[in-house]
């Protein structure tokens, strides 16, 4: 596998051309191994910049005492960090992420583990991104606690960076604890590996602004309100004694779709490029194409979806440039 010698860009926006990433569908795994692997590697070839694997561990049913998740229960979800694994062997220069992974549902120390052994076999090619998530049946039934869930990860974000980055661990936190401990070989990109961010709430977009590397603005559909929200990252991170410039942005192209109209956006080219179009004007230095919504558009195969990505990404870089 070819060395990536750097992630200039996937820290921050690069005050140019936006970047395009393909949120990776795990219903190609239906097709075999063989498939998900010329999937993986087709990104990469047409143009993409960045691959990333949304996160879920489970889905719940309805009950008498809750609602059923926004997806369908049998959704079929492959575990991220396993999918980006397989998608690093694959490929060469793409870059590799997580939009985003539920990580108080997860370890801190083993996740640290987990992606700096990732990005030292992909050759420095990660960016973790991480988000709280929002389904309570999904926590409780990996034991960990709903409640606490945003507190429990501004500690996590601090733990896996020491990790990263010190010789020695000494971290004492009101969740976890490191007394006098090591984690090695560190990555490639060490304590520079990005952490970005997913989610709109107000903390969410405070941990963006204090702790974040980038913002994922995965589940927004107005453009305009995604400005003010950069507005107030911004505005917060300058308060931390931050650059603002320094923290980058990414928006998926469109929302996760829950009608018939979403379902048809990626066979409207028209609605496509313009979307990406405002997106980039928005301030978006990243733009992600959901793959498993093609899927939802009828692009019902791997082949399928290797020839509509293509002319996706060809019309959108036609528009707005090569990044």
């Amino acid at each position: 596998m070819a060395m990536f010698t750097g992630l200039a860009g996937i820290k921050a926006d690069n005050g140019g051309i936006m970047k395009l990433t393909v949120e990776f569908p795990s219903v190609a795994y239906r097709e075999g191994p063989a498939q998900v692997k010329k999937l993986a590697k087709a990104i990469e070839d047409i143009g993409f910049d960045h691959i990333d694997m949304f996160d879920h561990v489970l889905m719940g049913y309805p009950t008498a005492t809750r609602q059923g998740p926004m997806y369908p229960p049998q959704m079929p979800i492959l575990e991220t960090l396993v999918l980006l694994s397989f998608a690093a062997a694959v490929t060469e220069r793409v870059t590799l992420g997580s939009e985003v992974l539920i990580l108080p549902q997860r370890q801190p120390t083993l996740v640290a583990k987990q992606i700096s052994t990732l990005d030292t076999l992909s050759g420095g090619r990660v960016r973790l991104g991480v988000g709280s998530g929002w389904q309570a049946s999904e926590y409780e039934a990996l034991n960990e606690d709903f409640g606490n869930r945003g507190k429990r990860m501004d500690e996590a974000i601090r733990l896996i960076r020491a990790y990263w980055t010190d010789a020695r661990i000494d971290f004492n936190g009101e969740f976890y604890t490191a007394n006098a401990m090591a984690m090695e070989p560190k990555s490639p990109q060490a304590g520079k590996l990005p952490i970005w961010i997913g989610g709109a709430a107000p903390r969410a977009l405070t941990r963006v602004a204090e702790l974040g590397d980038g913002w994922l603005a995965t589940a927004i559909e107005d453009v305009s309100k995604a400005t003010q929200l950069i507005a107030s990252i911004r505005e917060q991170a300058a308060e931390f004694g931050r650059n603002p410039a320094g923290i980058g942005m990414q928006m998926m192209l469109d929302v996760p779709p829950r009608d018939a109209a979403g379902k048809r956006f990626y066979k409207d080219m028209d609605a496509v490029i313009g979307r990406a179009v405002a997106v980039s004007e928005a301030g978006f230095g990243w733009g992600s194409i959901n793959a498993t919504a093609m899927f939802q558009a009828g692009f019902r195969s791997v082949d399928a979806l290797i020839d509509q990505l293509g002319v996706v990404h060809d019309a959108i870089r036609s528009e707005l440039g090569h990044s």
